[in-house]
């Protein structure tokens, strides 16, 4: 019997800890670990523990026999061209062509697959413009997660089903982005004295409370041009986009889809 290592359920439950651990922390202990943690060391290694995660997924796929080089090489393909299209809405509001690609290749190779795109591709683009700070190990989990979802995305919708199903999760995912990334920020720059602030120790169901008003009082002007964007890339692009990546699949994994059209025979 061979060892499933849970890699996936690990990192998310690492990054779930990163995410929150503030709504839930004594009080006098949030300053001494925001210290050690949220500074660039730290981040470093944080986004190396992600990126090692990433790489393992990968690996333990290979060890499988569900990923093959080619499929890897895809990968590094994929995670390229996302980071540069990244560069492309660099500073600009919303601007962000990147989760369209993410959300259509882990439609098309699955859960595993979109995970470890969308946490190398948001490193590789930091590495790329000097984006490396204490944001990057969370951009990197929340853009996993983001490619994760994607793949999940129940496979028997088709046609204009299946092109609606995706264009509304690019929405939720723009805003999920979003929350996430306004709740790693949120503890640290509310201040201490206003209705927004995060209060240290203070009840969960106040401070998150709080934390969706601070969200949905200045997160909108990111989260909207964010959705509409990738809302109208996936619509343009999702039908030839899918169909490429489609037909690499198969192309990299024939005897699987001939298994697949044999068992649906």
């Amino acid at each position: 019997m061979k060892l499933r290592i849970p890699t996936l359920t690990i990192a998310t439950f690492l990054g779930v800890i990163a995410f929150t651990w503030p709504l839930y922390f004594p009080s006098n202990s949030i300053a001494a670990i925001s210290h050690d943690f949220l500074n660039p060391t730290s981040a470093k290694w944080f986004a190396l523990l992600i990126s090692f995660t990433a790489i393992a997924i990968i690996a333990i796929e290979i060890n499988r026999g569900l990923l093959d080089s080619k499929t890897v090489a895809l990968l590094g393909v994929l995670t390229a061209l996302v980071a540069a299209l990244r560069l492309i809405g660099a500073g600009a509001i919303g601007v962000e062509p990147i989760w369209f690609l993410i959300i259509l290749a882990a439609r098309v190779f699955g859960v595993r697959f979109g995970f470890s795109l969308g946490a190398l591709s948001l490193g590789l683009s930091a590495l790329l413009t000097g984006g490396i700070g204490p944001w990057l190990p969370f951009q990197m989990i929340a853009a996993a997660w983001i490619g994760a979802g994607a793949g999940k995305l129940p496979k028997r919708f088709s046609g204009r089903g299946e092109l609606v199903t995706l264009i509304c999760y690019g929405i939720f995912a723009a805003e999920f982005f979003g929350a996430l990334m306004d709740l790693q920020l949120w503890p640290w720059i509310a201040g201490t004295d206003s209705q927004l602030s995060f209060i240290p120790g203070g009840a969960l169901a106040e401070n998150l409370h709080r934390f969706v008003i601070f969200h949905f009082a200045t997160a909108m002007a990111w989260d909207i041009p964010r959705a509409i964007f990738t809302s109208v890339l996936i619509a343009l692009t999702a039908k030839p986009v899918l169909a490429s990546l489609r037909r690499a699949d198969r192309k990299l994994n024939p005897i699987s889809h001939a298994k697949v059209q044999t068992v649906a025979l």
